[in-house]
């Protein structure tokens, strides 16, 4: 006999069990961002390709390494999001939210799918909860935003976290850093791994990521983009850090903090947590001022951050363990049309009143349907006998027999303070 078909590797199913504990990241975020006037949104989960090729950029492993790309029957090459920031600020556009009071405040909680190494949190397919703020380039918008990602980590209990935070500047003074990196990567060339070789003039910032002992050897001398900013750039910066500072929200600034896609300008930030360990990022963003711009529309200031859900769940201590979804469960003593009809009824009755309520669905005898109810930590269990019903509440320890289903419904929801 053949062994079962199984999840392609680097994925996962989310079992019952798991699911509350998924809901929990999704009620926090939720609160959290929609208290501040974020609003839901969720994209298509494929894109046309050269939305993330001419967003994400041509040099990133994402695009070259990572992405699931395909044909569909028109011979259109489409790609299952590897990201959805790009995707957002595609739907920004499309949609003409230009017209909206800026700047228009978005969060998503989606699935992404990128072909890398599966590890302990990281996955082919994984989760992430995401929020932009598209049309503003106020400083305050970064620091809110930064801010809303640490409130939610913090109220998810996600430990040891740590807040880096640096900036990648305007377009003008990041075009002249990239030929003061690539004239140092040139002069230490010999030194350094393939993949950042072959990146040297297509994106020489990405040898700040490298794991290469040789190569950051090679970057530790290299030159800084903080110490070669415009003014408005370190304006920008400042302020950022000086609202950060007004709500005593503790961080490192990073110098060398790149992150990994090409739309990035101005701010980027990054959380990790102590409770990964070496594999430490929980999640991060950054400003994508440009972003819009490099998929055909208007200049569109913007600024947001993803994290991911199974990362979270990793770090986070102290979730709250799931309540009981089963408030009543109905019973049958036989097998006799009067008392499942009964049963059927109560049970239909008590679902319409609000009540989380299983009836007996196996066969089961009269013990093993009490073992159940244990097993389900109901409250009540109404066992139908044709068409009377007894009703043993679990909290009180009482038992009481009642004529019918409307009787002991009324009685349940009683015992549960509604009536």
């Amino acid at each position: 006999m053949s062994e079962p078909l199984q999840a392609p590797r680097g994925t996962f199913d989310i079992l019952p069990e798991q699911a509350p504990l998924r809901l929990a990241v999704e009620k926090t975020a939720r609160a959290v961002l929609e208290g501040a006037g974020y609003e839901r949104i969720e994209t298509p989960t494929f894109e046309p390709t050269e939305l993330f090729t001419r967003s994400v950029g041509e040099a990133t492993d994402i695009v070259q390494k990572e992405m699931y790309s395909f044909k569909d029957g028109g011979e259109r090459s489409l790609t299952l999001r590897p990201e959805v920031t790009a995707p957002i600020v595609r739907a920004y556009l499309q949609h003409g939210m230009h017209k909206l009071p800026q700047p228009v405040k978005l969060w998503y909680l989606s699935s992404c799918f990128r072909y890398e190494r599966a590890q302990k949190g990281r996955y082919r397919q994984f989760w992430q909860i995401g929020a932009e703020a598209i049309g503003s380039d106020d400083p305050a918008v970064d620091a809110e935003s930064i801010a809303l990602l640490a409130e939610i980590l913090e109220r998810l209990g996600v430990g040891g976290l740590q807040l880096r935070i640096g900036s990648l500047g305007g377009a003008a003074a990041r075009e002249r850093y990239r030929e003061m990196l690539k004239g140092h990567l040139r002069a230490n060339e010999d030194q350094l791994a393939d993949d950042v070789k072959a990146r040297i003039d297509l994106n020489p910032l990405r040898a700040f990521d490298s794991a290469d002992e040789s190569t950051r050897a090679v970057m530790a001398t290299a030159p800084l983009l903080l110490d070669h900013l415009d003014k408005e750039d370190l304006d920008h910066f400042a302020q950022v850090r000086s609202l950060l500072d007004a709500i005593e929200l503790p961080y490192l600034i990073d110098p060398t903090l790149v992150r990994g896609l090409d739309y990035y300008a101005r701010t980027v930030f990054e959380f990790s947590s102590e409770a990964l360990g070496a594999q430490s990022g929980v999640g991060g963003g950054g400003r994508y001022d440009g972003l819009a711009e490099q998929i055909d529309g208007p200049p569109t200031a913007g600024f947001g951050w993803a994290a991911g859900v199974e990362r979270i769940l990793l770090a986070a201590e102290g979730l709250p363990q799931p309540e009981p979804l089963t408030v009543l469960f109905v019973a049958l003593a036989d097998n006799d049309a009067a008392t499942r009809a009964t049963a059927f009824s109560l049970s239909t009755a008590a679902r319409r009143a609000g009540v989380q309520t299983q009836i007996e669905l196996a066969g089961r005898s009269i013990k093993g349907q009490f073992k159940h109810a244990d097993r389900l930590k109901t409250r009540f269990v109404a066992v139908a006998s044709g068409a009377a019903i007894e009703l043993k509440d679990f909290e009180s320890g009482e038992t009481t027999a009642f004529e019918d289903a409307d009787a002991a419904l009324a009685a349940v929801l009683r015992g549960r303070g509604v009536a």
